[in-house]
């Protein structure tokens, strides 16, 4: 019985840990430098841009386009398993998914096409369909930064506004 009481307080922790775990390398892939060369490359392209208009651009710019999307199905399916905290991601790159799935929309139904993968970037896309439809719920204001505070509790508890 002792070691299920100790197990269950043992649990939070781990939560935590996790959490803090999990957001910290999220934001390593805002300072990943082929990411940030990726997205810079792809916004400066159109919106919706067809398979073919990417692919005809060279292979600088599939790469790219491979580089957003893998990072962010990755983020998309790490969400919606709850291993990642859809307001940690949100806030980290929200308007960036969205964003990004415009400029690529049209080249990710080519891809599907030609790889035969329909399931191709569905996390991406997820993500990014979820970015738009919660945005104002999830973002943060002016008013709450100004007022943010650090908790008083102790060590390991993660950072919240106030």
């Amino acid at each position: 019985m002792s070691h299920l009481v100790f197990g269950v307080f043992q649990l939070r922790p781990h939560r935590i840990q996790q959490r803090n775990a999990v957001a910290n390398n999220l934001a390593k892939t805002f300072y990943n430098t082929e990411f940030a060369r990726a997205a810079l490359l792809l916004h400066r392209g159109p919106d919706g841009a067809s398979y073919e208009e990417v692919h005809s651009k060279g292979p600088e710019f599939e790469e790219a386009a491979v580089v957003i999307c893998t990072s962010f199905e990755t983020m998309g399916l790490l969400v919606y398993r709850r291993i990642a905290e859809f307001d940690i991601v949100m806030d980290l790159a929200g308007g960036l998914a969205a964003s990004m799935f415009r400029k690529l929309e049209g080249w990710i139904k080519g891809k599907r096409e030609v790889v035969s993968q329909s399931s191709w970037a569905e996390w991406f896309e997820w993500l990014a369909t979820m970015s738009i439809k919660c945005r104002d719920e999830y973002r943060i204001t002016k008013a709450e930064v100004a007022n943010w505070k650090p908790l008083e509790s102790g060590p390991g508890i993660p950072w919240r506004l106030s």
